[in-house]
């Protein structure tokens, strides 16, 4: 395999990974319906929990700390949220080559989830054909 080869390979590579990373970040950030939670409403319902736990019956003891666990999840995800704009920059410098070397089209990016501000800075048009 030659180094030409070898250095096209990464680049697709490195490429794809930095669409994969912003289309599940799009989608992970993606509005839901409902009130948004805050940290500090979680934080808020656990202590409740915490208050509620000890005088519980059995089956809510189960739905308490089945709910203590998803909200505990919730709000280390909320720390960990990944920097959707440093995520976009990557695949704003990728997403015109990745996406003319595997043949999708604007309507595919959108369909996808991506703004069309987005496609725009990447240089990805509609075509008219």
């Amino acid at each position: 395999m030659s180094s030409q080869h070898k250095a096209a390979l990464a680049k697709g590579r490195e490429e794809g990974l930095a669409v994969r990373r912003y289309l599940e970040a799009l989608e992970a950030n993606k509005p839901r319906r409902g009130r948004r939670r805050t940290p500090a409403s979680i934080a808020k319902r656990l202590k409740a929990i915490e208050a509620e736990l000890p005088t519980a019956d059995a089956l809510s003891r189960l739905h308490l700390l089945q709910q203590q666990k998803d909200l505990t999840e919730e709000l280390q995800k909320s720390g960990e949220a990944q920097d959707l704009a440093e995520l976009e920059k990557m695949f704003i410098k990728v997403a015109k080559s990745y996406g003319e070397r595997k043949g999708i089209s604007y309507s595919t990016w959108r369909s996808a989830g991506v703004p069309a501000s987005s496609l725009q800075k990447a240089g990805i048009t509609r075509s008219r054909g």
